[in-house]
């Protein structure tokens, strides 16, 4: 019996949230514009830093007492491109949602 009130009551609660959710952001142009921020932020900083480098540590020799380990650096770049895209993708969605 308790299965039976629990598939009743949750899809009234995920039907109520959604349709509010939808309410939410047809009435606000909230969205759009957080959205367009965030890309232009990230443009930003992937047009200043092309990269980044992270290290990781490896097991070279075990035995026993004697441990060696060794370094590797691991380089992540891209190019500044796609950070302009980003930024201008970002001023787009912004002017659009004032637009619209």
């Amino acid at each position: 019996m308790e299965a039976s009130i629990g598939a009743e009551i949750i899809p009234l609660i995920v039907e109520k949230s959604t349709s509010h959710f939808k309410t939410y952001f047809k009435n606000k142009q909230m969205p759009n514009r957080t959205i367009g921020i965030v890309l232009i932020i990230i443009g930003i900083i992937m047009i200043i830093y092309t990269g980044f480098n992270y290290v990781t540590t490896e097991k070279v020799v075990d035995l026993g007492p004697i441990k060696i380990n060794q370094e590797k650096n691991h380089p992540v770049q891209w190019s500044p491109i796609i950070g302009v895209v980003l930024l201008v993708g970002g001023i787009v969605i912004i002017v659009s949602g004032k637009k619209a």
